[in-house]
């Protein structure tokens, strides 16, 4: 029951919400969150930090880089309910899509490769 309690109160965050939400399109790193959130790096890695801890996400280095992604497991799961409520394109709010718009913008401007040091 603990496990259940610990993935919905991390799930009840509008900001945690829109990461998992990115997350199940891609890995990417902090930096990358920070542009298409508009928000800083320190509220990003902070609400990374308790996604981590409910096991939602996980991160791993690549190159000089911490990437985090969605454990397979947890995507099998768990985007299937999140589509069921928020609709097949995961489109369900205005932020969402503007947070589709910016990840496109993100990969097409490469902002990873072109920060000098990693977030």
């Amino acid at each position: 029951m603990k496990d259940i309690i610990r993935v919905f109160k991390a799930l009840s965050d509008p900001t945690r919400l829109r990461i998992v939400l990115l997350l199940a399109e891609r890995d990417l790193c902090v930096c990358e969150m920070t542009y298409i959130l508009n928000m800083s790096q320190s509220r990003v890695s902070h609400q990374l930090r308790l996604l981590r801890d409910a096991d939602l996400v996980e991160d791993r280095r690549q190159g000089r880089w911490i990437v985090y992604r969605m454990p397979r497991a947890v995507k099998a799961s768990l985007v299937p309910i999140l589509r069921r409520y928020a609709g097949p394109g995961l489109s369900g709010s205005a932020s969402v899509a503007k947070d589709a718009g910016r990840l496109e913008l993100c990969l097409r401007t490469n902002v990873r490769g072109n920060k000098g040091e990693p977030s």
